[in-house]
Parts: structure tokens; sequence; C-alpha cells
């Protein structure tokens, strides 16, 4: 059944293609939002640049028909900017204790209009703001959250626990892998790229192809930049990041699991031990200020300091292993690059080892855009928490990070691995779990 959804500022703003997003569907933008957005085209960063490619998008309806009428898209929808005059509002009243003059309100001046004039159709309000979606449902209007960059969250780990028989398990020791079928393991844990843990310390993990086991190339005595793994999660991450093969890691996992530590510890080994890769970059996303730093006084350098310090912490304590400052190191030589992530958008970035920490307050569109600015022989890691989520509008199964992870699963350039076991303090690992 055809329905009428009214689409909301912040849902043009997290996605630009939302506009397309809903099939045979009748999408309609009240012209508050339109104005909304007007503010928003000069903001600095993936704000604005989302924000012109919407308004961009609109000016190309705009050239097919008259979007005050509705311009048809190629899957039979129609996107409208509806207009309404003083006037046509005099038969729909907001409840008293709804204040006058705010734009939040005038949109729902406008659902209950929209709802009035075509009472046989569902009207529904699509929105991220979970208040906004509150007061819609206070009026008579069904709400809900945009659903089209939602991803059904895997809840693979990236490894599985197995037992082989006797005489497997010898084959393995011995030749260092054995073909799936001779394994027996279950068919549905023949993955691309996921790790086993067989018990009394013998892991193995699957290739591309999936047509074999192969043992790992590192241990729990292997050292990389002066670390090593503590527990079998760290030691399949670690695996994954010295993986020339596989050029996007996914690391998600609790706080103070080391996802960012072993991160970087692979990223320095590779750059600076195996000249694998010309430079190692590590970024993270600033949420807190709305992807601003112009608040903080100082050069750019200073300003993005309190935002990239905990990286700065986790290159001080694998530096502090080699008796050098990690800062004196980082002005002696190029090869290592601190910065936020709004300075990475529109470059290309090729023959480079690329950390992504704090990834879970990344959207999906933020998530694409970095990933395709990835050149040849680049390798991208993403780490974070999807369950400490600092953007309003992100949750555990839209975030950008999840998003990526379930989409890549099982492929043959993407592993997955969750950390489960904090390795920081017992205390950490305690809070984490209570708190």
């Amino acid at each position: 059944m055809v329905k009428n959804y009214v689409l909301d500022t912040n849902v043009l703003l997290h996605d630009p293609q939302a506009l397309f997003s809903f099939q045979d569907n009748r999408v309609y933008i009240p012209m508050p939002v339109l104005e909304e957005l007007d503010r928003f085209k000069k903001s600095p960063g993936e704000l604005g640049a989302n924000c012109r490619e919407v308004i961009r998008k609109l000016d190309g309806l705009r050239s097919t028909g008259d979007l005050l009428k509705g311009v048809r898209t190629n899957e039979a929808g129609l996107i409208c900017v509806k207009i309404f005059q003083d006037k046509e509002f005099e038969n729909v009243v907001l409840p008293s204790y709804f204040k006058k003059g705010l734009a939040d309100n005038w949109i729902l001046l406008y659902l209950l209009k929209i709802q009035k004039s075509d009472p046989k159709m569902p009207t529904i309000f699509v929105t991220k703001d979970i208040n906004f979606r509150l007061k819609s449902q206070i009026i008579g209007v069904p709400a809900q959250d945009y659903l089209t960059d939602k991803s059904t969250v895997t809840e693979e780990k990236g490894f599985y626990e197995v037992t082989m028989s006797e005489e497997a398990e010898r084959v393995f020791r011995e030749e260092g892998k054995i073909s799936f079928s001779a394994s027996k393991i279950p068919a549905s844990m023949k993955k691309r790229n996921v790790f086993f843990d067989f018990g009394h310390s013998l892991f193995g993990k699957t290739t591309a192809t999936t047509d074999e086991i192969v043992r790992l190339e590192n241990g729990f005595g292997t050292t990389i930049s002066g670390i090593s793994a503590r527990n079998r999660e760290q030691l399949f991450a670690l695996e994954a990041l010295c993986d020339d093969t596989i050029p996007l890691v996914c690391l998600t996992g609790k706080a103070g699991t080391g996802k960012t530590l072993i991160a970087i510890a692979a990223g320095l080994s590779k750059v600076m031990d195996e000249n694998a890769y010309t430079k190692l970059t590590v970024t993270k996303p600033v949420v807190s200020m709305g992807q601003e730093i112009g608040f903080l006084p100082g050069t750019a350098e200073e300003k993005i300091r309190p935002w990239v310090q905990p990286i700065y912490d986790n290159l001080d304590f694998l530096f502090a292993r080699k008796g050098v400052r990690a800062e004196e190191y980082l002005k002696k030589r190029k090869v290592i690059e601190v910065e936020i992530l709004s300075y990475i958008r529109g470059r290309s970035i090729p023959h480079q080892y690329i950390i992504i920490d704090e990834a879970q307050n990344l959207t999906p569109h933020e998530v694409k855009t970095i990933v395709t600015r990835v050149g040849e022989k680049t390798k991208i890691v993403l780490t974070g928490d999807p369950d400490q989520i600092d953007n309003p509008y992100l949750d555990r199964t839209s975030n950008g990070l999840m998003v990526l992870a379930s989409k890549f699963f099982d492929h043959p350039l993407a592993v997955h691995i969750t950390l489960e076991k904090g390795e920081r303090s017992a205390l950490a690992t305690v809070a984490s779990e209570i708190l």
C-alpha cells in the first residue's frame, strides 16, 4: 500500500539518498525542513557536504518537473516539497502546550495538515530524533526512525570454537593446514577469513576461498612493536592486521580490550619495520562538538590534540619500549600522521596503513566516504565499541562501523573480529560490564 512519508531535516542530513529510499511511496519535504537545510549548507565537514548534496538533488528534480506538485521517481514514487498558506491551517491546531513559532512545531503542523488532506492514505513521519517521534505520536501521526541504513547486525564474532578428531588434529599439527572437508567442521562455519580455536592452543583460519584451514603465522610468543597477544581474540586480530592480502579489518569490542593499541602496534610494524606501507595514518571522528574544532584555542595542531590524545597515549606506550618519546619521533620523521577525520574527506590515499578509531560514531555514509578514499595497496582498520556511541542519531544497528562489518562479513577482502576479554585492568573490565 502506498504511504505518505514526511522527512525531517536530520534524515536528509544523515543520508542525502533518503529522498530516493522509499520506493513507490510519496515523500514530502515540508517547507520548514527546506528552511532548516538552508541554515546548514555552509556548515563545515560532513554536515555541510550532505546538506549541499541534498540541495543539489532537489534542484536536479526541479529541472525535471514541478516539485511543488510532485516529481515522479524511477520507482514510480513521488517527491514533493509541500507548502501551505496560513489560511490552510485554520482547522489544524496543535495542543496548547506546544510552543508556537518553533521550527519543529511548524513541521508538526505540516504533518497534521498532510494527514488530514489525505485521510485514506497512511501518513508517517520519519526522523532520527527520538523526542520528535514522541511529539509526533502525541498529535496522532505515526513516526519511525529512518530504517534504510539500518543493518541486521551480525552476531558473528569472526571466530569459532570447534573440536576436531584426533586424526584431523594430528594432520593439522603436522602439515599446518587441513582441507575443510577433512576437518568435518559444520558447513555453517564455512566462511571466508574467519578464525578457529581448536583447543589445546591450536588455532587456524580460513583463506579467501575457504577450501582449507591454515595455521596462523603468529603465536602468543610473537612480538609486534614490543607487544604480543594476551588472548585468542587479540591473536586473531594481530593475524588479520598483519596480513597484507586483507585490506579491510573491523575490530569491535568493549573498552579495554586492546583494539586501538594492537592496531597501532601492527601499523607501526608494517610501516617502520617491514616498509610495507609508506605512512601510518591514525585518525578519529570529532563528535561532541558537532564535527568542529574552531572553539578551541591555538593552532590547528593544538586544537585537535585533545581529541587525538588517546592515540598519542598508545603511541607513547609503544615507543617507550624503544626508549623514544613518540612526539619527538613524530616531528623527526614523516611516516606517522595523527589527525582528526574531517581532514580525510576528498583525499585519495594510496600505499598507507590507515586506522580509524572510535568508528562507531560514524554514519554509514561517512564510512562509505572514507573507505572509497582508499587507494592502491592501502590497508584500512576501523575500531570501536558499538555500545559506546556518542552520536545522538546513531545506535548499535545504524552506526557505520557495524553496518560495514555486517556487509563485509564473509568477504574475501575483509575480516571482522570481536574482542571480548578486557586487558586494561581488572577494574576497567568489571566497570565496562556492570556500569
